[in-house]
């Protein structure tokens, strides 16, 4: 366990988080969405010095790629178009071993982890991620990537298995000097489809996880959200009554920020927390919790 980083003063604790915007999003819009959790974090944690960290995914995106885009053309959209960046693209694919059957590919991952990677090597070590969206469904196999053992599972895998059918141990990971991550907060999170992504929820996720659900989210379906609620041990999780976005009001803030300290405390008490996340997939309503947690 690496011991807590301190600022060149000594005098606060730094925490710093990986922050993942979603599709069609960037580092500066995610960081402009999310001041009212930095600012949460600020005040809830006064001994700390919070750094949060926002790449933007090196997939550039044109109107075609945005879903629902209906407006004019890059080319007639001009200056005025906001810039808009993914991790990956989604590509439905014909499967390679089931005929008729189609696979979901996502073209560029790779491309997304070392963008990622770069930003722990040159920024990090970090504490913790926190991701929307897409940038959700990577922040989770950023936490898997990051736990002991992983790339063993990818490399069993792929000795059993077609290796078209399984996504490759990334590795611009493999170097990295970056400890397993304390705590990973998930909005509008999915899980990565088919047994080419098995790998990383296979053996499931140790990482401590909170995941935020949009009560009226019609981007993200409910089932791709809880498959990667049940691959993660002791999820928590939490329903606003929203839909697909960050919520920022006050009891949202504080059960991300109640989380964060949780986990922060058990670090610091020696715990990895693993005898205390016994309610993996617990969902409750803002409402009937007792935040922190």
């Amino acid at each position: 366990m690496s011991p807590p980083t301190k600022t060149p003063l000594g005098s606060k604790t730094s925490l710093k988080i990986l922050m993942l915007h979603g599709y069609t999003q960037s580092g500066p819009l995610f960081h402009a969405k999310t001041r009212a959790l930095h600012k949460a974090l600020t005040k809830a944690l006064p001994t700390h010095s919070i750094h949060l960290s926002y790449p933007t995914g090196p997939v550039h995106l044109n109107p075609a790629d945005i879903p629902g885009y209906n407006g004019p053309s890059a080319a007639e959209a001009g200056e005025d178009m906001e810039p808009a960046y993914g991790w990956w693209r989604r590509k439905d694919m014909p499967h390679p071993t089931q005929k008729g059957e189609t696979a979901v590919v996502y073209t560029g991952l790779q491309d997304g982890f070392t963008r990622i990677a770069d930003t722990i090597a040159e920024e990090g070590p970090f504490d913790g991620v926190i991701g929307f969206s897409q940038g959700a469904c990577a922040a989770g196999m950023v936490a898997s990537l990051l736990e002991p053992g992983r790339r063993d599972a990818f490399s069993s895998s792929t000795s059993q298995k077609d290796v078209m059918e399984t996504e490759p141990f990334p590795t611009s990971f493999s170097s990295l000097n970056q400890p397993p991550l304390k705590f990973a907060l998930i909005y509008s999170g999915f899980i990565a489809p088919g047994t080419r992504y098995i790998d990383f929820y296979k053996p499931s996720l140790k990482t401590p996880t909170l995941h935020f659900l949009g009560a009226l989210d019609g981007v993200v379906e409910e089932s791709r959200s809880q498959g990667l609620i049940e691959v993660c041990e002791g999820a928590k999780v939490v329903t606003h009554p929203g839909g697909h976005f960050l919520p920022s009001q006050r009891p949202w803030l504080d059960a991300a920020v109640g989380f964060v300290k949780e986990c922060l405390e058990q670090v610091t008490a020696g715990d990895n927390g693993n005898n205390k996340r016994d309610t993996k997939g617990k969902e409750e309503n803002v409402e009937d919790m007792d935040v922190p947690f």
